[in-house]
């Protein structure tokens, strides 16, 4: 099968290399759409994976080629999506059911190969199967959708007060997506006003197509992002905070436009290390502050999961997360749109690889 290898830091090569074989419990997918995630970037060109040679995607879609030993047949043929995380099922967050804090996970496309390829190798217990009004594509982009609604649950409470998302990556699009649907008429609506702060013409042409008050938009290139924020509050600060950026002055400034009493959820992976000065410190004390970690999604098969969520607001056309995707390459194409986002040569969305016919 054709695949895109790493072999080491900024070594990424198309390759033909040897379809797997789907081991006990395990499935063979065809992948037939792959969403390149910001964390991809960093993994291929900085960092490296845990292991290499490695085949990295974890967000992806497609159809069961065949299946493993112990994997009842009738899996073969269908649709699926795949909780990329591989939990150990021994930890105690595990015994919980809380798979996303494992203690010693496995990781589809950064711990184990992933879907940068013609097909992989899925467990079985990882798969989520999707009806066939959902498009491969939208199917694909399950993990990030997964992974915003997380971030969303984390929050105490209905809320009514002002929620502010910094960064409109993907989370932070898919974010606004889910905020802005679930002020429609659900039952437990989060915020009476939502503000968001980007910096790309992409990310307000979005925004604003999903619904958004031009005016709720504050661009951080060209206006002073804590200035802004008091005025659209009345000096009263932000009540729910989602950073979904992941750098020292994005966060500190969630802070310091905290309302009192307010809370921070801190979405974005780390760009480096957090140095909050004296002053911020003293924010979070005087103003008590609820600071929240939020990482990945929740995914145990049963309604209430973050991904059954997800899902299930896809097959209504509640979300429609394929109006973020700026960029399609079929699988040969990868290397263009991995070198675009390094390098910002083009404003974007989501990028994805459709692959195999899709």
């Amino acid at each position: 099968m054709k695949a895109w290898v790493l072999h080491g830091v900024n070594d990424i090569r198309l390759e033909t290399v040897e379809t797997p074989s789907p081991g006990r419990g395990e499935v063979l997918v065809a992948v037939k759409a792959a969403g390149v995630c910001g964390s991809d970037i960093p993994r291929i060109y900085q960092t490296g994976a845990h292991v290499h040679p490695l085949i990295p995607g974890h967000e992806f879609a497609g159809v069961v080629e065949t299946v493993g030993e112990g994997v009842e047949k009738g899996w073969k043929g269908k649709r699926v999506g795949a909780f990329p995380l591989i939990p150990c099922k021994t930890c105690r967050p595990c015994r919980g059911g809380q798979y996303e804090m494992c203690r010693n996970y496995g990781y589809v496309g950064s711990r184990r190969h992933g879907g940068f390829a013609q097909y992989v190798a899925v467990p079985v217990e990882n798969l989520i199967e999707i009806p066939p009004t959902v498009t491969y594509e939208a199917a694909a982009m399950l993990e990030p959708m997964a992974v915003a609604v997380h971030a969303m649950r984390r929050a105490r409470g209905s809320g009514s007060g002002v929620v502010a998302v910094c960064g409109l990556g993907a989370i932070g699009l898919l974010l606004l997506m889910f905020l802005l649907d679930r002020g429609k008429g659900q039952a437990q609506p989060l915020g009476r006003k939502i503000l968001v702060v980007g910096n790309k013409g992409f990310q307000r042409q979005a925004a604003t197509s999903m619904g958004l008050p031009e005016a709720c938009f504050c661009d951080s290139r060209t206006q002073a992002v804590g200035p802004w924020l008091q005025g659209q509050t009345g000096g009263e600060g932000v009540d729910l905070f989602f950073e979904c950026v992941g750098k020292e002055e994005t966060a500190a400034q969630a802070i310091d436009n905290g309302a009192p009493g307010g809370q921070v959820i801190l979405v974005g992976n780390p760009y480096s290390d957090m140095r909050w000065k004296k002053e911020v410190y003293w924010k979070i004390l005087r103003n008590q502050l609820a600071i929240t970690g939020t990482w990945n999604s929740s995914f145990n098969h049963g309604r209430e999961d973050d991904w059954h969520y997800a899902l299930d607001r896809l097959a209504q056309k509640k979300a429609r997360p394929e109006k973020l995707i700026s960029h399609r390459f079929p699988l040969e194409g990868l290397g263009q749109g991995l070198r675009m986002m390094r390098d910002k040569t083009e404003d974007y969305g989501k990028v994805m690889l459709r692959i195999g016919g899709c």
